[in-house]
């Protein structure tokens, strides 16, 4: 009898052991992703000016993306701004890109090189207009800036583009009218604080780190830009349609604002890359923009903005197949 036992001891001792395997595999294979590699390579990730949002923004999620994709090499370029982007991964001189959804109109507008290639991954924060002066200007509107020095932003900038038309919309020519000075963020507010500018123009996600810290040694005011401005911009032309009336919240600058809220223009940012990038390459960039909004969000406050509800809005540009499966993936 007990050697009978022991055989059907030994027996179901067996089929346990098979049982566990079974289940041991099939939890495996469902976290393990067989039959998929990690992406691996190295990108470019064209960014913007050295103080601006862009850049600081691009450092973050470079580290971000280190740990999600530990065998894709990522390499930061600096630019001028949107446009410059658009251009470069056009181009194929970079991969992945930031742009506002005012310049990436204009360049397919404009029939640019490869702008028929180029894709959306997500809608990311919105970047708000800032026409800065000393608190003692005289200039209370665009339409002051007659004769002035004005920061209009680089060649190769969004603040060029939305500056020119904030100052064609009010009856100023940017080449006759003012002075216009191209320089960016990293140079602008110093050239203010020396005297050397009346004004500037600047357009980046609430709050812009270098605008900050010129409030805290400098006294700056933000002049409004009444809802009238966005209905003469509205009526120029098609690629002026994504720009909507928005308000900078009293705490935006609390140094520059004096507690009050100040009336502006509001234009989205995109994560833009061509239909050459691999599908797979993109699912994993647009998973850890959106994973890692959080992180990214206690330094650059604007990436706090970035929706998943909305991120698959990227209108004008139609989604990369590889954010496609990102966000059906991740569809309740």
């Amino acid at each position: 009898m007990f050697p009978a036992l022991s055989r059907i001891s030994r027996r179901r001792a067996l089929q346990g052991s098979a049982a566990a395997l079974v289940v041991f595999g099939l939890l495996l294979w469902w976290l393990l992703p067989f039959g998929e590699t990690s992406p691996r390579g190295t990108l470019t990730f064209s960014t913007g000016s050295q103080s601006g949002v862009y850049q600081r923004y691009g450092v973050l999620l470079k580290d971000a993306l280190a740990h999600d994709l530990p065998d894709v090499k990522i390499d930061l370029r600096t630019s001028e701004g949107s446009q410059q982007n658009l251009a470069r991964v056009a181009a194929g001189e970079a991969d992945f890109t930031i742009a506002t959804a005012d310049a990436v109109a204009k360049y397919k507008r404009d029939g640019k090189p490869g702008a028929a290639r180029l894709r959306g991954c997500a809608r990311l924060y919105d970047d708000y207009v800032q026409l800065i002066v000393p608190r003692g200007s005289p200039v209370m509107s665009v339409r002051d800036l007659r004769d002035k020095r004005v920061g209009i932003g680089q060649e190769g900038s969004g603040v060029r583009l939305v500056a020119e038309r904030l100052l064609r919309a009010s009856g100023i020519d940017p080449t006759r009218d003012i002075t216009p000075v191209p320089a960016g963020i990293d140079t602008v507010p110093g050239r203010l604080e020396a005297g050397e500018l009346d004004a500037f123009f600047w357009s980046g996600g609430l709050p812009t780190a270098a605008v900050e810290e010129l409030s805290a040694r400098f006294q700056i005011r933000l002049v409004p830009l009444e809802a009238d401005l966005v209905e003469k911009l509205h009526a120029t032309g098609e690629s002026t349609s994504y720009y909507r009336s928005a308000v900078m919240p009293a705490d935006a600058y609390l140094q520059a604002q004096s507690g009050v809220p100040v009336p502006t223009v509001a234009v989205a940012n995109l994560l833009v890359t061509t239909d050459r990038m691999d599908p797979a390459m993109t699912e994993g960039f647009t998973r850890t923009v959106i994973n890692s909004r959080d992180r990214i969000g206690n330094t650059v406050h604007p990436a706090q903005l970035v929706d998943l509800r909305t991120a698959v809005y990227t209108d004008p540009l139609p989604l990369h197949e590889g954010a496609q499966r990102y966000y059906r993936s991740v569809k309740p």
